[in-house]
């Protein structure tokens, strides 16, 4: 929302734990050209994960986010893989 793209939602486990997130365009490489040979370990837009994730632990949701895809790395979109790593207590079945 903040970044002025909708993603699309790709769900990638049975067990609904696990989805992608897949933006076409990403404004955060919108001034990056290329990485530098030396930098090609580099996760530019990095970022979005530890926000992503953040957003997450603030609601008390554990998940792993990492960067499956990366335009700056000459993949067609930008994909990030969103685990949960644990179920979410029901704060009214654990009261009973």
């Amino acid at each position: 929302m903040y970044l002025g793209v909708t993603p699309t939602v790709s769900c990638s486990s049975a067990a609904g734990n696990e989805f992608s997130l897949i933006l076409d365009k990403n404004p955060l490489v919108d001034f990056v050209e290329e990485l530098p040979a030396e930098r090609a370990s580099l996760c530019y837009c990095n970022l979005l994960c530890g926000v992503i994730r953040g957003a997450l632990e603030m609601v008390h949701l554990a998940a792993e986010v990492t960067f499956l895809q990366d335009r700056l790395k000459g993949d067609a979109v930008t994909e990030i893989g969103i685990t949960f790593l644990r179920k979410a207590e029901d704060k009214k079945a654990k009261k009973k």
